[in-house]
């Protein structure tokens, strides 16, 4: 049934109710169910700068503001690192953003790809070169070598974002993978692969195609760019499924840089090269990165993080925020550990991540 000012869906037994007026600003046809479809988990010169779209317009329909998400799929460098993580079959979503066919996903999509493909709403598919990927935050960049023939997002800020608004994410595949979902929390989100998200977007109920997603607030804006999925998406403890999206403030300051560089200038934080697990109060080493800092400092598997320098880490969180406050990438970290024969410290020379990737030479 056809509502102008508002609409309901049921997924599950949870009932979402929505105004369309305040969430695109544009009537809209819904029918019930949830949304199906998970997804598979250069120029020689500087590109033209991002030409920002018009704003939502009344009149502009559904399909239309859904077209501006597109599917991408990237061709992964043979000698990449990131192969044993992420594989080299990688999927997702992308986001236009411009009007020159620049296209906004999250990162491990596309980082160590030599060339991506995107694919519209209504079947055409269009080459696309690799821009720029930035792994403090996570985004990454590809612009297609043809038009889209697609109206592009709009960028919002997710600043004032609260918990409880409502709001629309977005996948490639038009109507079917459109879900409204509630924002569940904002809060710090830390990952294992020395990654932290201050004030990351949670959003529920859980969309299953979130790798690229776009998050839009009441006005049909880009708030966020979907991340990963999470089975406490309150922070609670409640078994809340859901979604973590990076907001999208984070690519204000570095846009120009990603499209001329295919990199941020600011100051590299120092990567050690290590994926670790907080359980149970302990920080556990759970992977080294071959050939990275951890491994040539000898770090191994099951090592328990103690701190950093003789102060002790009180999370993962606390961990990272020890190591990055030491200095540039390059900088010895003196991390204390804990095996089996007792604690010691080790000490690593940190590097810069994104030296470690075997990216496009035009980075």
């Amino acid at each position: 049934m056809a509502k102008r000012l508002g609409f309901e869906v049921v997924l599950g037994r949870k009932r979402f109710g929505l105004m369309v007026a305040a969430v695109l600003a544009i009537p809209m046809t819904v029918s019930g169910g949830a949304p199906a479809g998970a997804q598979s988990v250069s120029p020689e010169s500087t590109p033209p700068a991002a030409t920002p779209p018009a704003a939502t317009s009344p009149g502009r329909s559904l399909d239309d503001v859904l077209s501006g998400v597109v599917r991408i799929k990237t061709f992964i460098n043979p000698d990449a690192r990131t192969t044993k993580n992420l594989g080299r079959d990688r999927q997702g979503s992308g986001i236009v953003i411009d009007d020159n066919g620049l296209v906004l996903t999250i990162g491990y999509l596309m980082v160590e790809a030599h060339a991506a493909e995107l694919t519209t709403n209504d079947g055409r598919t269009v080459p696309a070169d690799i821009v720029g990927y930035d792994h403090e935050t996570g985004f990454g960049l590809v612009r297609a070598i043809a038009p889209l023939k697609v109206r592009p997002l709009q960028l919002g800020s997710a600043a004032n974002l609260a918990e409880g608004e409502p709001a629309l994410v977005v996948s490639a595949g038009g109507r079917a993978l459109a879900l409204p979902v509630e924002i569940a929390s904002r809060r710090t989100f830390t990952g294992s692969w020395e990654y932290l998200i201050d004030r990351a977007i949670f959003t529920a109920p859980a969309h299953p195609a979130w790798s690229g997603a776009a998050l839009l607030d009441r006005t049909g804006k880009l708030v966020g760019v979907g991340s990963l999925i999470v089975g406490d998406a309150t922070g609670k403890n409640d078994k809340t499924p859901g979604n973590m999206f990076v907001p999208i403030d984070l690519l204000r300051p570095i846009l120009g840089e990603l499209m001329a560089d295919g990199r941020s200038q600011a100051t590299p934080k120092p990567w050690l090269g290590m994926s670790t697990e907080e359980s149970d109060g302990k920080l556990t080493v759970t992977q080294v990165t071959p050939q990275g800092p951890a491994e040539a400092a000898g770090v191994v598997r099951g090592d328990v993080v103690v701190g950093v320098d003789g102060k002790s880490a009180s999370g993962l969180a606390d961990l990272y925020r020890k190591v990055w406050s030491r200095g540039a990438a390059g900088t010895s970290i003196p991390l204390d550990i804990r095996r089996d024969d007792g604690e010691r410290r080790v000490d690593i020379k940190s590097m810069n991540r994104m030296d470690h990737l075997k990216l496009k030479s035009t980075f």
